[in-house]
Parts: structure tokens; C-alpha cells; sequence
């Protein structure tokens, strides 16, 4: 089994005139990009050199039956405190394609992160033509203030976060911004060749419009999955989401930008409306690259151009298996919600002292608090009571019109539990995912630990029991592990519970998941001893 070593520490880097120290994977940014074969299962040891407690999630790595390396903070382990180090095991199993992995601790996943390449099995190609080179495009964001105080305030004032001062490309925000010329990531290219662009969205806040000047992208997998070939001008890609692009150098000899901007339809919530670009150039030139044109920020019918258009490759060689026959039926809302501040402090949230939380089903997360000597998946394991309840509801507490103008403002308040939502192996899901319009409708990437879904539906408005499953794609739909409800609107995904476990699910919007919209699944260990969590390794962090 292959060794990788991540050392977690801090280092300088200068962008945007200013510098500061970052939390870094071996001094990168971003960091190390991990290539495996398809099946193989690596160790990485985690070293951390930081000040700060630290976890790594390999996102979109299902883990089959071995939840202790998924990393989630206090769901399925304790951080590895300042000086220790932690061995995890990554089992790669049905994945292809571009993943990624990142910090899954506070906000620490602003600068701690990096790709994931899986390439076929030894005798197995691509489901498309070999490109002649292939390329990790890592969006993400950049605060000129130290993210720890982004997130500390956050949490202290009750109010929304500080928004970030660029987005970038590769680690870099691009010319548009000051001191950032130099640095700016160049993609030299041949004309006549096709390049495989591995395009990540590591960004906290917002979903991204990516765009290469005069050139068209033909998206062939997402999510560590293949789909049928389609073409686009642009992509929109969520927070968590990633997408494989082969883009065609077909243009005249000359310098084009690629680009990317944050699509942000809540009403009245600010947003970093800069711009990140790198140059795509066939030769070297002194003329302005052109410039692609993106949609406006708050343009949703765009926003959905992906979703609409991907489809399973379902073949031979690709096969699916959608569940037809649905055990258990679930229906969950997403929101943004307000708690009323705690006595004696005075908070910056919306209307009056109130602070932002946000919910699903009404029930705001609550994350075990940082002097917590266990996690939720040793709670489950080795059955220690009072650290969970098995409540989370099938369906929302209170039914009302979703997604209307003027919601009541008692909807608001959702109630504060840890809970979790206790599935038997081999049950066949159905899980609606349902926006509201409560203080802010608002798109929510949602992300799923431990499984892939099939993203059978979706729609705007509320969901109508009666009529959409007769709307379902159940003969090619994409198979995902983010997926984007659009604002005001929901999706339908369909899974089998056949990974025993403790599996998070939260959007992927960092200020969302923080408020508390997450919860956490549990699949029960199968008859089969196949069919079992397998147990955790000797060096598991240990809480204080």
C-alpha cells in the first residue's frame, strides 16, 4: 500500500499586495494533488505542524465500511491536535475521474486542500479520447485577513461573514487585481490538441461561473463519475462539486482568459462580485487576452445549465443501478434560519438581536463542542449514550408553503439537537432536499459522506408528491455526491444504504453548514460480516 506524507504547518504567502501566514499542506497552496488507480487504497500520514486542531476529508472517497478516515470533526473523529499525526487510510472503490480533498475542521479548508486524480484500472481507457495532457483547475477564495478571525467572528457576533477579496485560479486571483499580474496562472496550450481540465470548486461561499474566452467545454464526468459528452460556453460549479471539461485548442494563435465569478441569488446578502482569471495562450503576446462573457450573478435560470444537461454514461462498461423499488421514503427542508441571541451578549444578525443559524427539517445542527472527549461514530461504535439522539425526522416538523414570499417570521426559529437519522443496511433511499424561502432563499450545494446518489429529479418551487416522480430520469441519471438545490427549489436523489457507518450530510456553503445545516446519517452494520464496519485502526486522534 502507498505511503503519502501531508504535513499540516503554516507558511507566507503575498497575494493581493499583502502578506500573511496560512494554514498549508507541505507548504502548498493549493496543495499536493494525490494520483491513484481506480480500487487502490492509499495511507496518508497526516503530520500536524500547525498551531490549530486539524482533520482531513477525502471528498467524494465513499470509504467503504470504514468511516474512521472520513474526517469530518467530531462526527467520525477527534482532530489531530497541534504535533500529532494521524495515518488515514483512503479506499478508493467504484470512483473515476477528479475528486479532492480538504481540511474539514472550522474554516480551515479556505487554504488546506488539493485534487484527487483517479485514472482507470491497468487495461481500462477513458470513455472518451486520450487528451493530450491533463490539468487540475482548482477555484477557490482569498481573504487578505486571517480566516481563523473570518470564522471567529462569525461565530462570536451572530452576523454573516466577512466576504472574501478575490476568488482564484490555481491559487491565484488573476490580473484584474492588484500586485497580481506576475502571478497569474498561464495555460500554455498547442494548437490542435485537447486538454482534460480536472475543475474544482474549493470556493466557502458561493457557486462559480467558469468560462474560457472563444472557447467552447465539453463536460465528461463530474464527480468522480462519467457522463454522456455535452457541450457548453460555460459551467456553473458548486462549492464541493467537481467536473472533468476536455477543452479543444481550436482558435487563432493569441491569448484568451479563463474566468470565474460567483453566482449569488439571495436577495440583499453580500457577496465577493470580483472576478478571477487565468490565461489560456498559444503564444506568448502583448495584446489583452479576451475576455469570456459569464452570466449575470443573480441569473438562476444559467445557474442550472449542468444540472439540465448531465446524464449517466450507462453503458457496458459504465453500468448504474438506480433504485427502482424505494424502503424509505425522506423529505428534508434546507433553510436559513435566526436563533435569538444567548442571554447577556448582543448579536449583528438579522432583525434585531438575533443571530444566523440555518436547519434541516427545522433542526439546526449541533456540532459537539471543541472540549468534547468523544465523536459521534465512537459514541455509535462503542454504544456511550447521551452524545446523539436518534430523532431526525422523516419529514419536516411544521408543512407550509415553502418557497412563498412573507414566510411567518416564527417559522424562523428551528430547534438545536444533535441528531441523526438511523437507516438499515441495504434500504433503498429516497431523499427530497427542499429549499424554503425563509430569511433568504438561496441555492444550498449539498453534500453526502459515504455514498454516491443518483440525482433523479429537480425543479423549482415547492415538490409535488402527486406529479414529479412522473418527471424522474430513472434511466440515466448522473450519479453525484454534491448536489445543488437550486433557490426556491428542490432535487430528488436516490441511493442504497450499503456503506455501514457514521456519514454527515451539510451543504457545502461554509457560512450554511457552520449556522448548523447538516445532519448525520447511520447505517447499520448488514447480517454479512462483508456487510460490517471494519474496525478502527490503533492511532485514532484522541479527544482532550
Amino acid at each position: 500500500m502507498r505511503h503519502h506524507k501531508f504535513v499540516v504547518r503554516d507558511a507566507s504567502f503575498t497575494k493581493l499586495c499583502s502578506t500573511k501566514n496560512i494554514l498549508t499542506v507541505n507548504g502548498e497552496f493549493p496543495g499536493p494533488t494525490l494520483y491513484v488507480t481506480k480500487g487502490e487504497s492509499i495511507i496518508v500520514d497526516v503530520y500536524n505542524r500547525a498551531n490549530y486542531n486539524i482533520t482531513i476529508h477525502w471528498h467524494g472517497v465513499n470509504q467503504p465500511r470504514y468511516p474512521w478516515s472520513d474526517g469530518p470533526e467530531f462526527i467520525t473523529q477527534c482532530p489531530i491536535q497541534p504535533g500529532a499525526m494521524f495515518s488515514q487510510k483512503v479506499i478508493f472503490s467504484e470512483e473515476e475521474g477528479t475528486l479532492w480533498w480538504h481540511a474539514h475542521s472550522d474554516w480551515s479548508r479556505a487554504t488546506v486542500h488539493g485534487a484527487i486524480v483517479i485514472q482507470p484500472k491497468p487495461g481500462h481507457t477513458y470513455p472518451f479520447p486520450k487528451p493530450d495532457r491533463e490539468v487540475p483547475m482548482i477555484l477557490g477564495e482569498w481573504w487578505k485577513q486571517d480566516v481563523v478571525k473570518v470564522f471567529d467572528d462569525l461565530v462570536s457576533t451572530g452576523a454573516d461573514a466577512a466576504i472574501s477579496d478575490s476568488y482564484t485560479i490555481n491559487g491565484q486571483p488573476g490580473d484584474l487585481h492588484p500586485c497580481s499580474a506576475n502571478e497569474t496562472f498561464k495555460l500554455n496550450v498547442e494548437h490542435g490538441k485537447t486538454y482534460l481540465l480536472r475543475m474544482i470548486n474549493a470556493a466557502m461561499q458561493d457557486l462559480l461561473f467558469f468560462a474560457i474566452a472563444k472557447h467552447q467545454l465539453t463536460v465528461v464526468g463530474s464527480d468522480g463519475s462519467y457522463v454522456k459528452p455535452f457541450k457548453v460556453d460555460y459551467i456553473t460549479i458548486s462549492p464541493g462539486q467537481t467536473m472533468d471539461v476536455l477543452l479543444e485548442a481550436n482558435q487563432p494563435l493569441d491569448q484568451y482568459y479563463m474566468a470565474a465569478k460567483a453566482y449569488s441569488s439571495a436577495f440583499n446578502v453580500r457577496f465577493d462580485n470580483t472576478t478571477t482569471t487565468a490565461i489560456l495562450q498559444y503564444k506568448k503576446g502583448i495584446s489583452t487576452p479576451h475576455m469570456p462573457s459569464l452570466p449575470s450573478f443573480n441569473d438562476t435560470n444559467s445557474s442550472v445549465n449542468i444540472i439540465t444537461q448531465m446524464r449517466s454514461l450507462a453503458d457496458e462498461a459504465h453500468p448504474i443501478n438506480v433504485p427502482l423499488n424505494i424502503t424509505t421514503n425522506l423529505f428534508y427542508t434546507v433553510s436559513v434560519n435566526s436563533l435569538p441571541c444567548p442571554n447577556a451578549t448582543i448579536c449583528k444578525g438579522p432583525r434585531g438581536n438575533n443571530r444566523f443559524a440555518a436547519s434541516m427539517n427545522n433542526i439546526s445542527f449541533q456540532f459537539l463542542p471543541k472540549n468534547n472527549n468523544v465523536n459521534i461514530l465512537q459514541a455509535y461504535y462503542n454504544n456511550i449514550s447521551g452524545v446523539f439522539t436518534e430523532n431526525f425526522p422523516d419529514v419536516p416538523p411544521l408543512l407550509f408553503n415553502f418557497t412563498a414570499s412573507n414566510l411567518s417570521t416564527f417559522l424562523r426559529t428551528p430547534s438545536v439537537d444533535t441528531e441523526v437519522k438511523v437507516v438499515e443496511y441495504g434500504s433503498t433511499v429516497e431523499l427530497v432536499l427542499q429549499g424554503t424561502n425563509l430569511l433568504a432563499g438561496t441555492e444550498h450545494p449539498m453534500h453526502f459522506h459515504g455514498h454516491s446518489f443518483y440525482v433523479v429529479g429537480w425543479g423549482f418551487g415547492n415538490y409535488n408528491k402527486d406529479k414529479d416522480p412522473f418527471k424522474y430520469n430513472l434511466v440515466d441519471p448522473p450519479y453525484q455526491n454534491t448536489v445543488a438545490v437550486p433557490k426556491n427549489g428542490w432535487v430528488a436523489i436516490r441511493f442504497q444504504a450499503k456503506n455501514p457507518g457514521v456519514w454527515f450530510m451539510h451543504c457545502h456553503l461554509e457560512r450554511h453548514v457552520s449556522w448548523g445545516m447538516a445532519m448525520t446519517f447511520i447505517v447499520k452494520n448488514g447480517n454479512n460480516p462483508r456487510q460490517q464496519m471494519l474496525p478502527p485502526p490503533p492511532d485514532m486522534p484522541r479527544c482532550k
